[in-house]
């Protein structure tokens, strides 16, 4: 079974190497950084890795076409593919509300401006199976890379609500979508799958992840370095995403309002028992019961998010010491 690391893009750079190298030893296929507003670059820290690392596949999971124009998303993954030695994969979708309006940005006709960003990237990045009718209208015969790209870039689409999972199918290379909880993989799966049939494209060229978020170590340290997380985050997931869950992006406010300016210790307080049941919590034999779960409903690609753990180190070890092997383990 495949598996991925995401991290989140608070992370200063030598903590990130540090996962890196770990990620690496523990057999880990891909690290994935988040290029979130206000923090540190995900594409200066890709290029830094690209240059300390051997194996492990580097993405960016997401940028969008709000905060940086298409061509200059081509030109970042382009990049890093040539300085990673063909590593790189770039994760791209619309981007959180509340953080675009941090830059005074509007999330206008999200699905349109996806399906056109995604297109018009995989035609610049060596891809030719794209539909014209889906290309934006700047679109041009001068619409070209003028450097040579070592190796064609995949593409994957940050997908939480139904809508957004059928057009990765249509449109992507794979998707990264967010499990509320891990039972609704199967949905999840399906609109994927939907998408893949009514773009007439093969599924078994597809990368369909079960992302979800993992905090290993002793229950009540793992279970406060999550709630810091969910407190940030919590705000920005999506009506759809959280629905599954019984929650919606107003529960988090208060959690969110403490978290943003700096006081986690009063932003925890806000993090309940529903909320917690976002991510997988406990032990490495918690995390391997439920990434066998998935694995009867489908999955072949498990994809650990942050915070990992209350020592993401000493997470990624045990993950790469037990809970890895027991899912090369698997049969398909």
């Amino acid at each position: 079974m495949k598996t991925s690391i995401r991290v989140n893009n608070d992370l200063s750079y030598e903590e990130l190497l540090r996962l890196a190298s770990a990620a690496e030893a523990a057999g880990v296929d891909q690290l994935w950084i988040s290029h979130d507003l206000l923090l540190r670059s995900a594409p200066v820290l890709i290029g830094a890795l690209a240059a300390r690392t051997e194996r492990i596949q580097l993405g960016i999971g997401i940028m969008n076409p709000y905060t940086v124009h298409t061509t200059e998303i081509a030109m970042v993954a382009a990049t890093a593919q040539e300085v990673s030695g063909g590593r790189f994969a770039l994760g791209v979708s619309a981007g959180a509300t509340d953080f675009l309006g941090w830059a005074g940005l509007r999330r206008s006709k999200p699905m349109s401006t996806v399906r056109q960003s995604v297109t018009a990237l995989r035609a610049l990045l060596g891809h030719s199976d794209t539909v014209a009718d889906d290309l934006p209208e700047w679109w041009s015969e001068s619409s070209a890379l003028r450097f040579p790209l070592t190796s064609p870039v995949p593409v994957y689409v940050g997908a939480t609500g139904p809508q957004m999972r059928r057009l990765s199918g249509q449109v992507a290379d794979g998707a990264l979508p967010l499990l509320p909880r891990p039972d609704l993989y199967g949905k999840i799966r399906d609109d994927v799958h939907a998408g893949l049939h009514e773009a007439g494209r093969d599924e078994a060229s597809f990368d369909l992840p079960a992302c979800i978020w993992v905090s290993v170590g002793e229950r009540d340290a793992a279970r406060r370095a999550l709630a810091e997380k969910l407190a940030y985050y919590g705000q920005s997931f999506s009506p759809d995403h959280l629905a599954a869950a019984g929650l919606q992006p107003s529960d988090f406010r208060a959690a969110g309002k403490y978290a943003r300016a700096g006081d986690l210790g009063k932003a925890v307080e806000f993090i309940d028992d529903r909320m917690m049941s976002l991510a997988v919590v406990g032990s490495p034999d918690e995390v391997i019961e439920g990434c066998l779960q998935l694995h009867a409903l489908g999955a072949r690609h498990i994809s650990f998010g942050p915070p990992l753990g209350p020592d993401p180190l000493a997470a990624l070890a045990e993950l790469g010491r037990s809970v890895i092997p027991a899912l090369r383990s698997v049969q398909r």
